[in-house]
């Protein structure tokens, strides 16, 4: 069995991150020492002393979503609510979770595209306005809990040490 050039991190597609969910990952890297990456095409401000960093990619049209996909491997995590780079990051097996905490599968992740490009086409011909509702606490608990899942796999393979 090979190792992986790495262990496992969390990726975090940051320009459309809730604040919300950003301070439960903040909160899960300083209780597991978990790397997490922030990658936007704008500045981020995170805390010092923890296992966090941003990346800051030239401004454009998925040049975040491709600088995560270039290095995403397939013991990570990536929180986007992307469905196309859910997709992508699923093919290559890594995990993917929405701000909501809805996990994207292989199984799910076809669905899910189809309903982004039906709701797509009805926002385009004035049939439906506006955007999702601001984050409940029913979702911000469900991603705490698939960010969970998600930290007891990744400290059940974790190397020693």
């Amino acid at each position: 069995m090979t190792m992986p050039e790495r262990e496992g991190q969390i990726w975090v597609d940051a320009d459309a991150c809730p604040l919300t969910v950003r301070e439960i990952l903040l909160r899960a890297a300083e209780r597991t020492g978990v790397r997490i990456t922030f990658v936007a095409n704008q500045a981020i401000r995170l805390p010092a002393g923890l296992p966090v960093n941003a990346v800051q990619v030239p401004p454009g049209f998925d040049v975040a979503d491709n600088y995560i996909v270039q290095h995403v491997i397939a013991a990570d995590l990536v929180i986007t609510q992307d469905i196309p780079l859910a997709s992508e990051v699923v093919k290559l097996g890594a995990a993917a979770v929405g701000p909501r905490g809805q996990r994207h599968t292989r199984e799910s992740i076809g669905q899910r595209l189809a309903i982004r490009d039906l709701m797509s086409d009805l926002r385009d011909a004035g049939m439906v306005r506006g955007g999702p509702p601001p984050l409940s606490p029913a979702d911000k608990q469900n991603f705490a809990n698939q960010l969970d899942q998600w930290l007891t796999r990744w400290r059940s393979v974790r190397p020693a040490g």
